[in-house]
């Protein structure tokens, strides 16, 4: 018999002796598959031990090497045995079939009650094939490629045994020196709430007992964007209307579409660290919400509670933690060594102990790990799956779709396919693996399609590469940091020589892949190293320049805009990175990204944001008065604002009608006529603002509301319907009620947050 039949029909046997136990008249529950879940979680925990049921609450990051001995002595030894013993729920960063089967099968088959694992990655933009970073993926406004990409992530990472993933990051931020942006939707609360929800989606599927349907993960909750001085893990003050107009609304989306899990933030929030705030785990998330997942905590929060200020020492940081609702301990090893002595105690009621074992059985039983704990592992599956043609063509069909064209005079782009000579500079434009960006744990060093084999597929044209410069000049003790070259100028000769015999330079500049991501904050957002004088200096031979950015957030280019004709923003786009590069500046792709995240013209500036509150002061009252809101040094204006991204093709936006029903069937209709005005087919992203223009809690200045992407061909036009509902008018008050107020309103439509178009109706 096999043991996966065997551990079913034990767990049968529990539910008919349990039934029995309680209620001599209840109907037998003879068959596991017409049980509830919830019956099933409720009688696995009633025979389980105290220490079983902490260990659920115990999360390992993969300790051991399973092709190698069994660990003998030291933490390895103790982490051994206590995965022997039951004593851990999860594990993280053990990937691939082979490994997780070898841990999974000691959870299974070594433990007094079998409860598998759950293998948690960090499968952020793909796992060995790499869509786009994500805040790429968001300048797409494209919620169903957006979809399709964590579906083809999940697809993967499940070929490779994993079923739980740290991901979608819906924080929002405001900040660009943050250098987590690179992970979220940016700035704007209703665009990332609506991605984070296509994320899940893709994620996690119609069903998660599918083996290629993963669990996701909301993070990180709460604040955490909105890090002082955008320098990570660093304290968030905010008032309590950001809390529940900006912070909130994404998680609770994520909520209401079934996100298996929470994962808490590692900073403070009115003076209390996340993992130990009773009020956003238990108070909004898990009774207000009623969310009935498991929370995990972030990497090690629990222990960091006591350099926080908040926690005397490990025992008491485990008390604080599990009694604020944190289910799940990911490498702080203090719920395994101080729950059950605080239980005892009577400092940690038992009740929550059993609450945070029960959503986390829950998760493993949707998951369908009870039934086949080894459904993920198929090693002829993941032979099949991984880095599968399907998974590569949906990582270009995303990439190519997160591109944004920031500027293009005089048409430079899209370029000729014959006869130019071409000069290719930059040393990211041959780099294979910093288009891979951050948070690619198991993709391979030097697998990204870089931009000059990109341009090499298009055989028409002469191509001659030179570097200029090095980005990176080595790396520190840490892999996965960079120095960057402030000195190195030795290869500009070389490369000016390149540009004075072109026709065309194209310049691929930016940061480094790992220059953005967890704990890579800046304080500086213009072009790293000797990167803008190379520029300049290739400006000075050769005027005519396609910029090609390769970032992971907002930069400071306001020389570039000045000066060059055409500017590209590529990002880090993943595995097909060169690919889809070269047919968007070819032609073949027409770019239709739109900025999810405004650009600066200055770092002072930050944080910058479209949906920004009017002062008492906004505007300049009069000549030579300098009591006003503004700066002295800069504009208060952005050099790109959110939303903003050109196409090859124009767009004209006419005959915007609101049809006003609110007080009948509470809706406003708004609709507009889109014609594409140009020569090729394009699409346009629609965008719809509102502005409250006073109200009980001030509004922002403009808020987006109502987004469509529009594919048009030249000439044609269409009529686009977009719906204000109680959802899209109202906003919480300062006791965190959801409120829709009488009033006037101002609704702004067009292809940015500077809308063309603008009308008002009052309700």
């Amino acid at each position: 018999m096999k043991l996966t039949k065997y551990y079913y029909l034990v767990i049968a046997g529990l539910l008919i002796i349990s039934c029995k136990n309680n209620n001599e008249n209840d109907l037998a529950i003879n068959d596991g598959e017409t049980s509830s879940i919830e019956d099933k979680v409720s009688v696995l925990l009633s025979k389980m031990t105290l220490e079983e049921k902490i260990g659920q609450m115990n999360q390992y990051n993969g300790f051991w090497d399973v092709t190698g001995p069994v660990p003998e002595n030291g933490d390895q030894a103790k982490k051994y045995d206590h995965l022997r013993k039951g004593y851990v729920g999860s594990m993280l960063n053990v990937r691939g079939v082979k490994e997780v089967m070898a841990v999974q099968k000691i959870a299974v088959e070594e433990t007094r009650l079998g409860i598998p694992l759950i293998i948690g990655f960090d499968v952020i933009h793909g796992y060995e094939t790499l869509s786009p970073i994500p805040i790429a993926e968001s300048a797409s406004w494209d919620l169903e490629a957006i979809k399709k990409s964590a579906q083809i992530a999940a697809k993967e990472a499940a070929a490779a045994g994993i079923n739980w993933t740290f991901a979608p990051m819906v924080d929002i931020s405001r900040d660009a020196r943050w250098g987590r942006v690179m992970e979220g939707a940016g700035e704007d609360t209703y665009l990332g709430s609506k991605i984070g929800v296509a994320r899940i989606k893709g994620f996690q599927g119609d069903d998660l007992t599918t083996p290629f349907s993963i669990a996701a993960c909301a993070k990180h909750f709460a604040a955490y964007g909105f890090a002082e001085a955008g320098r990570d893990y660093n304290t968030a003050d905010i008032g309590t209307s950001t809390l529940n107009n900006v912070i909130f609304p994404p998680f609770k989306a994520a909520k209401e579409a079934g996100v298996r899990t929470f994962m808490n933030s590692f900073n403070e929030l009115n003076g209390i660290p996340a993992t130990g705030d009773k009020y956003l785990q238990r108070d909004i998330l898990k009774e207000k919400w009623k969310f009935d997942g498991f929370v995990v905590s972030d990497w090690g929060s629990i222990s960091e509670m006591i350099a926080h200020g908040f926690a005397k020492d490990g025992k008491h940081a485990a008390e604080l933690a599990a009694n604020a609702g944190s289910d799940m301990d990911m490498e702080s090893y203090l719920y395994v060594e101080e729950l059950a002595g605080l239980v005892n105690e009577g400092k940690v009621d038992i009740k929550y102990i059993d609450d945070a074992v029960s959503r986390i059985l829950r998760v493993k039983f949707e998951l369908g790990l009870f039934d086949d704990p080894y459904r993920y592992l198929d090693e002829a599956r993941e032979k099949e799956v991984i880095g599968s043609q399907e998974i590569h063509d949906a990582a270009l069909d995303m990439a190519k779709k997160s591109i944004v064209l920031l500027k293009n005079e005089n048409n430079i782009l899209p370029l000729k396919k014959d006869g130019q000579k071409i000069a290719l500079i930059g040393a990211l434009a041959s780099d294979k693996t910093s288009p891979l960006g951050s948070w690619r744990i198991a993709a391979k060093d030097s697998t990204a399609v870089s931009v000059l084999e990109g341009l090499k597929q298009y055989s028409g044209n002469t191509i001659t590469y030179a570097k200029g410069a090095d980005v990176s000049i080595g790396k520190t003790e840490f892999a996965f940091e960079v120095k960057i070259n402030t000195t190195d100028k030795s290869e500009f000769n070389q490369a000016i020589k390149v540009a004075k015999q072109a026709d065309v330079v194209v310049m691929v500049l930016g940061e480094h892949g790992f220059q953005s991501g967890e704990g890579r904050s800046r304080t500086e957002l213009g072009l790293p190293g000797v990167q803008q004088e190379l520029l300049e200096a290739i400006y000075k031979v050769n005027k005519n320049i396609v910029l090609v950015l390769n970032n992971g957030r907002p930069l400071t280019i306001n020389w570039a805009d000045d000066n060059i004709p055409a500017i590209v923003e590529a990002w880090q786009l993943g595995t097909q990175t060169g690919n889809a590069v070269a047919q968007v500046l070819y032609g073949d792709y027409n770019p239709s990204g739109k900025l999810p995240m405004t650009f600066p013209r200055h770092v002072g500036q930050v944080p910058i944001y479209y949906n920004y509150k009017s002062t008492g002061r906004p505007t300049l009252p009069g000549e030579d008065v300098v009591f006003w809101s503004h700066y002295q040094d800069e504009e208060n204006t952005p050099l790109y604002t959110f939303g903003h991204g050109l196409s090859y093709t124009t767009f004209k936006y006419s005959n915007l009608k609101i049809d006003n029903t609110f007080s009948k069937n509470k809706t406003v209709k708004i609709s507009v006529d889109l014609t594409n005005t140009g020569k090729r087919q394009g699409k346009e992203v629609v965008q719809l603002y509102i502005r409250d223009v006073f109200a009980s809690v001030t509004r922002p200045v403009k808020e987006l509301k109502g987004f469509e992407l529009v594919a048009l061909n030249p000439n044609e036009t269409k009529t686009i319907e977009l719906i204000l509902s109680e959802d899209e008018l109202g906003f919480y008050n300062n006791q965190g009620a959801f409120i829709v107020e009488d009033g006037d309103f101002e609704v702004f439509v067009g292809g940015s947050s500077q809308t063309e178009l603008a009308d008002k109706f009052k309700l």
